[in-house]
């Protein structure tokens, strides 16, 4: 009975994507406005398409070497030959799912910017529906390659061990997570690809922009604000998009990984995939619930997005009964329902997590506000101000996912077996993504209003077409910041459960193998602290890493202003185009060490440390890569929106000593919640997977 349930998964997906597919066709029936606003557009979309032809020809190449390598290590015995296919399904699959949100996303930007000129709910609709799009297409793509995997290796490759159901899901599982890792790998190089490009061009356009020259944002005299609109598109919905793909494959196939030695077997491993699929639909339900008036208050149009996910929180809470119920045959092991506990848990901490990521970030509430007030006595005390929000804010998000772990191991039989509290553990990660269509589509539609208030002011629209777009990219960088809350707070969960299922791995591999995690043992000891470094080497590398490419783009801007007669009066253009490729340039050659730093750390801890050794990293990375990563994306946000809050009159406005201070408060907070911040999730969880994949060439050479 469970197995035809199971069909429902690949239906899902294809729902979701079909779905996907008409929003993205009634987005391009709305008017892309005058032909200045269409060329503008197609400017910013030219720069993406060339963007992301490069980085991912160089992350190609990358891909190409890491197959020969897995098929190697297949050859010799240390991996199934599925390996290797299954590692570049994860990384297209995650690669495609940012490119199609990028292409929906550049051809909607104009068309909101018509649509706001036409009433505020208009725009919201026309941008929201275009994050609708990246929201349906991750999560439909997710699904399709989690159906492909599964069932090629249940029906095809380990269909000789249907006799054994045990051993069967657990080599499923562990063919599976490879493709997550593939997903993690592409995601972490087009998160900190397109975070450095963005934030790159972002902070050259506001330092010499609006500081120096004066000129308001997105001002058609700036040489960067073509580069910064892409940047947009790259790194906010390209780079997301993988991201977002990547947490939620993720949590899925480390929740199946976790059914065997649950006892579960092949109902526990139906639960996740089933649960994503339901999501889906509960998910397409709330996006019909999403409008609002014509007022710019942002708790209206808060009010507005929450309505959508709300709904969709709803649904899952009723769905998700009868989906674990009949899974895990409740009827004859009532105490098996307590998973359904698990779930609740999940949904409850997202929710939690993306209210007071809003709380903290938001012009609406008193954070934030007091944030803007720092920039009274300049831009120290606005900086000082933010790390030290960002600091605070990391205490509610510790304390929601803490209690989510105790009540979903405990619900789920923890207290008389360990390892079905751990199976609650994994399965409150997938409550917590199940709604991710919705969350994504409230999280992707900001880049698309930033660029089109961009549009806007590059076409000098009416000023009460500037108001509405400033009014629905305020709101953007809440539900940007929102959706990170809710990738950190899920990544989080997930890293846990990953951690699990590389124990799992290793007594897989090695049945007789005693794992020795006390605090006391040297290579635990030392691992934990390895671990919780590289969170902060990576973050340092990254944030390294825009700083050097902002500064070749300062130096252009200047150049530009200085050098182009008729410029700063308006009658002379710029050349945009030096700007995009200097940011092209510095986003690929910036981003390989980080990347490489999350994949070769834990095999050459692995050698030098042995299993043990991996174990205390992992366990200091997700440690410390949770709370840095929360730290960084409120602190950031805040500043953003402090800096919205100045512009939107407080402090004397647009211009003002305080408005300039908060500009730089926001230059610093950019690399902060756009590339380091939302990347930490990334490492977090490819340092488990790849743990996990190489986990029979650490047992057999490491020194320990």
């Amino acid at each position: 009975m469970v197995e035809k349930f199971v069909l429902f998964v690949p239906v899902g997906s294809m729902l979701a994507l079909i779905f996907a597919f008409f929003q993205a066709k009634k987005v391009l029936g709305f008017s892309e406005g005058s032909d200045r606003m269409r060329k503008i557009s197609a400017s910013i979309r030219q720069g993406a398409n060339a963007y992301l032809r490069r980085q991912y020809t160089g992350i190609g190449l990358f891909f190409v070497v890491m197959f020969v390598v897995l098929g190697i290590m297949a050859f010799y015995g240390f991996l199934t030959p599925f390996v290797p296919f299954a590692f570049i399904m994860g990384g297209f699959f995650s690669g495609l799912s940012g490119f199609i949100g990028m292409k929906i996303a550049t051809a909607a930007n104009a068309r909101t910017a018509q649509a706001s000129s036409e009433s505020l709910n208009r725009g919201l609709r026309v941008a929201f529906s275009a994050g609708s799009v990246m929201g349906f297409t991750v999560i439909g793509l997710g699904l399709l390659n989690l159906s492909i995997c599964f069932f090629l290796l249940k029906y095809v490759f380990y269909a000789g061990l249907a006799g054994d159901e045990a051993k069967q899901i657990s080599e499923i599982s562990s063919a599976m997570l490879t493709f997550g890792m593939g997903a993690s790998s592409m995601a972490l190089f087009a998160r900190v690809g397109g975070g450095i490009f963005t934030k790159a061009a972002d902070v050259g356009a506001d330092l010499v922009g609006k500081v120096e020259a004066g000129i308001p944002e997105d001002d058609p005299r700036n040489p960067a604000v073509i580069a910064d609109n892409v940047g947009d598109n790259v790194g906010d919905v390209a780079g997301m998009g993988a991201d977002l793909y990547e947490s939620y494959v993720g949590s899925i196939v480390a929740t199946i990984a976790l059914a065997v030695s649950a006892g579960y077997n092949f109902g526990g491993a139906a639960v996740p995939m089933l649960m994503a699929a339901v999501g889906t639909l509960a998910s397409i339900a709330g996006t019909f619930f999403v409008r609002c008036g014509e007022k710019t208050d942002q708790k209206v149009l808060l009010g507005a997005l929450r309505k959508g996910t709300y709904v969709s929180s709803a649904l899952i809470i009723i769905a998700a009964f009868p989906v674990i119920y009949y899974s895990l045959d409740c009827a004859r092991y009532p105490e098996r329902i307590g998973v359904y506990a698990a779930v609740l848990s999940g949904l409850l901490a997202g929710v939690l997590i993306g209210f007071f990521t809003e709380y903290f970030t938001s012009a609406t509430y008193k954070p934030t506000q007091e944030l803007s007030d720092a920039s009274l006595t300049g831009p120290a005390t606005i900086i000082i101000g933010g790390i030290s929000l960002g600091m605070f804010s990391t205490l509610l998000p510790v304390i929601i996912v803490g209690v989510s772990v105790l009540v979903s191991f405990f619900a789920s039989g923890g207290a008389a077996d360990f390892a079905r509290g751990l199976y609650g553990v994994g399965i409150s990660a997938v409550g917590m993504l199940s709604t991710l269509g919705i969350t994504l589509a409230t999280d992707a539609y900001g880049p698309v209003a930033d660029n089109a208030g961009g549009i806007a002011e590059m076409s000098h629209l009416p000023a009460e077409v500037r108001e509405r777009t400033d009014a629905l990219d305020s709101l953007g960088n809440t539900t940007a910041a929102t959706g990170k809350g809710f990738a950190i707070g899920s990544a989080a969960l997930t890293a846990l459960a990953l951690i699990l299922a590389y124990i799992d791995e290793i007594k897989l591999k090695s049945p007789g193998f005693a794992f020795d995690l006390s605090i006391i043992n040297p290579p635990v000891l030392i691992g934990l602290f390895v671990g919780t470094m590289l969170p902060f080497l990576f973050s340092s590398m990254t944030m390294k890493g825009v700083g050097r490419a902002a500064q070749n783009i300062v130096r252009e801007v200047r150049r530009q202003f200085r050098e182009i007669p008729g410029l700063m009066e308006g009658t002379a253009d710029a050349d945009y185009a030096a700007c995009v490729d200097i940011c092209t340039k510095g986003a690929q050659k910036e981003m390989i060490a980080p990347a490489l730093t999350g994949i070769v750390s834990p095999i050459v801890v692995g050698l030098l440390l042995g299993v043990n050794g991996v174990a205390g990293m992992l366990a200091g990375a997700t440690a410390s890569g949770f709370v840095l990563a929360v730290m960084m994306a409120n602190a950031g946000g805040a500043w953003d929106n402090a800096k919205k809050y100045i512009e939107s009159g407080s402090h004397g406005g647009k211009g003002s000593d305080p408005h300039k201070a908060a500009v730089v408060g926001d230059t610093v907070g950019d690399p902060f919640k756009d590339t380091s911040g939302p990347s930490i999730n990334i490492l977090i969880k490819l340092l488990s997977m790849v743990s996990i994949v190489f986990a029979g060439l650490i047992l057999r050479f490491s020194l320990f």
